[in-house]
C-alpha cells in the first residue's frame, strides 16, 4: 500500500506514485531538456524505472507524488494521467527539515501545475491538509530546501514567488555539456510559508 495522503488543489491532484506510472516516468527520465534543467546525470534502465515506480511510495523518509489533473466529474477524477512528479525527501525529523524536487513532462511545463503542486506539498510539510473533509496533521517541518541550476531561471523565479529565499550559490558545481553551471541553494521556513501563503 502506498504512503502519504492525496493532496487536492484546483488544477492538480497529488497521489502517491504507483507501478502504473512507470511509462510516464520513463518518458520523464529520458527527456533531454528535463534532464538538463534538473541536472540529472544518472542513467536508468526501463526495469529500474518499473521497480522504482512500484516501490518508491513505500520507502521511508520520503513522499513521492504523481501530479495528475485536478478536474473532477461526478466525484471522481476526470484523468489520472501523470503530468509530472513532486518529491519531499531527505526528511529529518530531528532537524524538522526536508528537500523538495519537482519535474514535469514537456507538455505540462509552464502551465501553473508546478506552482499549485509545490504549494500543496508545502502546506502538508508545514501545517497539514484536509483529506476527505478531515484534517490530517502535516509533517510539522521547520525548513524545506531545494537546489536549482543557474541555467533554469524560470524555475528559480517560480520558487522565489512562492517564498523561497536564496541561501547561497555553489559555483561551477554542475557540469553542463562542455561547461559548468552554478547551483543555487534555496529554502523556505515555516513562518515564511505561513506569511506568504495565508489563507
Amino acid at each position: 500500500m502506498t504512503r502519504g495522503p492525496e493532496l487536492h488543489g484546483e488544477m492538480v491532484r497529488l497521489r502517491p506514485i504507483e507501478a502504473r506510472d512507470a511509462e510516464r516516468l520513463w518518458e520523464s527520465v529520458t527527456d533531454p531538456v528535463g534532464r538538463r534543467l534538473t541536472g540529472t546525470t544518472a542513467t536508468f534502465t526501463r526495469p529500474q524505472i518499473d521497480e522504482w515506480a512500484a516501490t518508491i511510495s513505500d520507502r521511508p523518509g520520503r513522499y513521492d507524488w504523481a501530479v495528475t489533473p485536478g478536474a473532477v466529474r461526478g466525484g471522481a477524477p476526470v484523468s489520472d494521467l501523470l503530468l509530472g512528479e513532486i518529491v519531499l525527501n531527505d526528511i529529518d525529523e530531528a532537524a524538522r527539515s526536508a528537500s523538495l524536487r519537482v519535474q514535469f513532462l514537456p507538455d505540462y511545463r509552464g502551465r501553473g501545475y508546478g506552482r499549485e503542486a509545490i504549494s500543496l506539498v508545502l502546506r502538508f510539510a508545514f501545517d497539514g491538509v484536509r483529506v476527505d473533509g478531515e484534517f490530517e496533521p502535516g509533517l510539522g517541518l521547520h525548513r524545506v530546501s531545494l537546489d536549482v541550476l543557474s541555467i533554469n531561471p524560470r524555475a528559480k523565479a517560480l520558487y522565489e514567488s512562492l517564498g523561497f529565499r536564496q541561501e547561497g550559490r555553489l559555483r561551477d558545481a554542475h557540469r553542463d555539456g562542455d561547461g559548468w553551471v552554478d547551483v543555487d541553494v534555496m529554502s523556505i521556513l515555516e513562518d515564511e510559508f505561513r506569511t506568504s501563503h495565508a489563507v
